[in-house]
């Protein structure tokens, strides 16, 4: 992918959830709610101070993060979705050490 996002702004690619059918009812896309867990694809070069200094980022790429429902802004590139959002609007880095010792 051939994006590199501004400032403090990342590109994250929404993960689709297991589809589970609860009661034999389907449940269309249309009413479906879209995730809130995505993968990190692409970070920009940091947010920059009053003084004119660069913060790094605290999310990478390659994290799997949680977002908040209303975050980002939707785009499409190469045929794929992924929502653009600053970094503030991420709630949380989920740690894949935790999820393996659970399963």
């Amino acid at each position: 992918m051939d994006i590199r996002p501004l400032h403090d702004r990342i590109v994250v690619k929404r993960l689709e959830e297991k589809e589970s059918m609860q009661g034999g009812l389907y449940i269309p896309d249309s009413a479906k709610e879209k995730p809130q867990e995505g993968q990190v694809m692409a970070v920009g070069n940091g947010k920059k101070t009053e003084e004119g200094k660069v913060l790094p980022l605290d999310v990478k790429v390659g994290d799997r993060i949680l977002f908040g429902k209303y975050s980002g802004s939707d785009i499409k590139l190469e045929g794929e979705e992924y929502l653009i959002m600053r970094e503030d609007e991420v709630l949380a880095v989920l740690d894949n050490a935790s999820k393996k010792a659970k399963a």
